[in-house]
């Protein structure tokens, strides 16, 4: 793979959004399964087969991807216990407890605009 110019409009603009704190939060969240996780793992623990059931519609492959996105970005702890079969849980870790009064405002907000945009 052919390395990325350093003064392309590509590189350039990455750079700036990646210095703007919003844009850093979004990216953080951002994706197509990511959010309805998060909310999944909210108090509680769960383990791959049992967040598979409750997205039945994500392929294994998709959501072990997801899953390892928000353990890379901090806001998932995986926990592998020495069993056979070996047993895998995920929970959210401290920093996404501190997000989630902010995704609930947010979720509020989606709310309001999703009953405007219906009427």
């Amino acid at each position: 793979m052919a390395a990325r110019k350093q003064n392309s409009t590509y590189t350039r603009n990455e750079i700036s959004l990646s210095e703007c704190d919003l844009s850093y939060a979004i990216n953080k969240i951002g994706g197509r399964w990511k959010l309805q996780i998060l909310s999944m793992l909210n108090n509680k623990k769960l383990r791959f087969t049992e967040l598979k059931k409750e997205f039945s519609f994500i392929t294994e492959r998709m959501l072990s991807l997801q899953l390892r996105a928000l353990e890379q970005d901090g806001l998932v702890k995986r926990t592998v216990y020495a069993e056979i079969p070996p047993r895998v849980e995920y929970e959210l870790t401290e920093m996404a407890l501190e997000l989630w009064p902010i995704l609930n405002q947010l979720s509020s907000w989606g709310g309001k605009q999703r009953k405007r945009a219906s009427l």
